[in-house]
């Protein structure tokens, strides 16, 4: 019998795992996860920033979360020795509308809190020579890191303190009694007096294992990337983001530098037609018509055809997505646009066809489940896993 028992090894499950471990050290505690590794999925598939807090609507969890987890996260890095960098974000502006819609940002900017700078066309080609625009916000608190090597990290503190970790267990099936919570799984019953679950693509389908009936679905939505060729690994000095346009329910192209030296160019959006569709002919013929039969899915697809189509479209056809990101980085061609692995976000879709913008999560007598977990949960982990942990209290 295990006092609490964790579901997922991506960042989040993780993060909580080690801080319930942190506030119940002498509890027993368990985390299981699918896959052979912790963070084989969307921790270990996003873009690595260390995002400062500027899209999110002010109040909102997003908000909170993003501002503390900046900081949580860099004092993670710098106590487990763990590198980072503090590269700043530059949000670049190309036209007049977007500079409308960058002087918009910018009071949202103040509202949350964030350090930021107004950067003129002038400085901006001082600060980017390979960067074209009438003028950007440069964030300077925003940086980059690896949420694999903190995922593992966390993993080995929480191990450390005597936490179970077990993976290659697929969970097949819950039932809450009275006073335990019983997690089925591929590797035999495992029993505990509370629960928690961080099942990203899969949080919809853990919720119905309890019985519940959740008022959203989780929508797979694929992120391709590319790569820049090695000689343009000193391209940018910072991250380079377009300012985003509102019609637009993702961020847009941008220009990543990674803490390996790369510099990465993406991610697009668009519909996977699996839950972990990685590749374009990843297709599951049970996700496929669960989505399309789902009227809340329906509806988000039809309010959002034109931007769908502009996204399928460059996921088709290369020297559209080139042509995305030539918009502030003229210098780059097709032949610079190397491979590289794609990720798949997990989008809670409620039942009303609205995509669900912030942290939701649905709780039971004896469990915590965190049902959509947008960017920038990965930057937000710690003060997530701080909040999730606050809740499990209120279950005792």
């Amino acid at each position: 019998m295990y006092d609490i028992i964790i579901i997922g090894g991506g960042i989040l499950g993780v993060s909580t795992a080690m801080q319930l471990k942190q506030t119940y050290p002498d509890q027993r505690m368990l985390l299981l996860d699918k896959e052979p590794a912790l963070a084989r999925h969307q921790t270990g598939h996003n873009s690595g920033v260390i995002h400062a807090g500027v899209y999110y609507a002010p109040g909102s969890l997003k908000a909170r979360f993003c501002l503390e987890g900046n900081r949580a996260t860099k004092a993670f890095c710098d106590q487990y020795k763990i590198p980072y960098e503090a590269c700043g974000k530059l949000l670049v502006a190309t036209n007049e509308l977007e500079m409308q819609r960058m002087q918009a940002l910018w009071e949202r900017t103040a509202s949350n809190g964030v350090e930021r700078h107004w950067v003129s066309q002038e400085e901006l080609r001082e600060r980017e020579p390979n960067i074209t625009g009438l003028g950007g916000i440069f964030v300077p608190s925003s940086g980059i890191v690896d949420y694999a090597r903190v995922t593992e990290a966390m993993g080995r503190v929480f191990a450390d303190a005597g936490g179970e970790i077990r993976l290659d267990t697929t969970v097949t099936g819950l039932e809450e009694r009275a006073d335990t919570v019983v997690v089925k799984t591929d590797q035999g019953e495992f029993q505990g007096r509370r629960m928690v679950s961080c099942s990203g693509l899969m949080a919809d389908r853990v919720v119905r294992m309890l019985g519940l009936e959740p008022d959203f679905t989780i929508v797979p939505f694929r992120g391709e990337y590319y790569r820049l060729a090695p000689q343009h690994n000193a391209i940018v000095n910072h991250l380079i983001y377009p300012i985003p346009d509102p019609s637009m329910p993702f961020l847009g192209v941008h220009l990543t530098r990674m803490i390996d030296g790369s510099v990465t160019v993406g991610p697009n959006a668009v519909l996977a037609w699996k839950r972990e569709g990685y590749r374009k002919s990843d297709i599951s013929l049970r996700d496929s018509a669960a989505m399309l039969r789902n009227p809340g899915v329906l509806r988000v697809l039809k309010d959002n055809l034109k931007p769908g189509l502009w996204e399928l479209k460059n996921s088709l056809f290369k020297p559209g997505y080139l042509k995305e990101v030539q918009k502030y980085c003229p210098g780059l061609t097709l032949s610079d646009l190397q491979p590289y692995p794609a990720g798949v976000r997990a989008q809670a879709v409620s039942r009303d066809g609205k995509l669900v913008d912030d942290f939701l999560f649905m709780n039971t007598k004896r469990t915590v489940n965190v049902c959509n977990a947008p960017s920038p949960a990965a930057t937000s982990a710690l003060p997530i896993g701080a909040h999730i942990v606050e809740q499990v209290k209120a279950l005792d």
